[in-house]
């Protein structure tokens, strides 16, 4: 299914100073600014939660490319068929007449190619089909994937040796820290103590950022207060990526 575009509206705009909205629109640019002969693939990869896929729709209505996110059921000819409908284009039958296809409508249009989950491409030998389409194309495309995407890409040496750019997602700081508290915690005023243990719990994640903003949204809302500390959020657990542990109470019962 292709990615969804990000609606042009003040609450999207306003993520342009996340650090890592920030490194993939200088990625995208400079792959499409790179010089004569220098290749034009880029990677951005790193753990899940790190704001990847967000920065990948910020970007992509920013330089208008077009931006496809993978599963892992997909087949080749489904990539292509997706890819086509992305670009508007009525998919042909066969996947060689596809990638033709697609190649000659990012060649006209000058549109980069973005594939968001490519690690599922690599699992599954596909990845080759995203060099036919940059060596027909010549367009900036840009691969997105885990932290060990890299390392699996160096298996394709031909895909490999036309990676211009390898980024790292980075984790969220103080600033992209206050920026999603201004988006989805407004009007409420969280103390420091609290503010310190929901960057502890979310430890860099800005996925587990705003998944605590917004149960501390949710609570001043429920509770009808504007300003929200330790005592407010009592013994709630916050949103830290953890497994829930045994109910020993439930197994002495089973």
């Amino acid at each position: 299914m292709s990615m969804e575009k990000m609606n042009n509206n003040s609450a999207s705009r306003n993520l342009a100073p996340l650090r890592n909205v920030s490194n993939f629109l200088t990625l995208a640019n400079r792959l499409q600014e790179r010089g004569a002969g220098l290749p034009g693939m880029g990677c951005f990869y790193g753990p899940s939660g790190y704001g990847k896929t967000t920065a990948s729709l910020y970007s992509a209505n920013e330089v208008d490319a077009c931006a496809v996110q993978c599963k892992s059921v997909w087949t080749q000819k489904k990539l292509c068929q997706t890819i086509c409908k992305e670009l508007g284009q009525t998919p042909q039958k066969s996947i060689a007449d596809m990638v033709d296809q697609i190649a000659e409508a990012l060649a006209r249009s000058r549109r980069p190619l973005i594939i968001d989950e490519a690690d599922f491409l690599v699992k599954k030998n596909m990845i080759e089909i995203v060099r036919d389409l940059y060596e027909s194309s010549m367009v900036p495309v840009i691969l997105i994937g885990e932290e060990q995407l890299p390392q699996k890409l160096a298996k394709w040496e031909r895909v490999h040796g036309r990676i211009l750019s390898w980024v790292a997602a980075e984790p969220a700081d103080d600033s992209d820290f206050e920026l999603l508290q201004e988006i989805r915690c407004p009007g409420v005023e969280l103390s420091p103590e609290l503010i310190a243990e929901m960057k502890r719990a979310s430890r860099g994640s800005a996925r587990r950022i705003v998944e605590n903003l917004e149960l501390a949204r949710e609570i001043a809302a429920i509770r009808g207060v504007k300003a929200l500390g330790k005592k407010e959020w009592g013994n709630r657990a916050f949103f830290a990526g953890q497994t829930p542990q045994v109910r020993q109470e439930l197994l002495h019962h089973g």
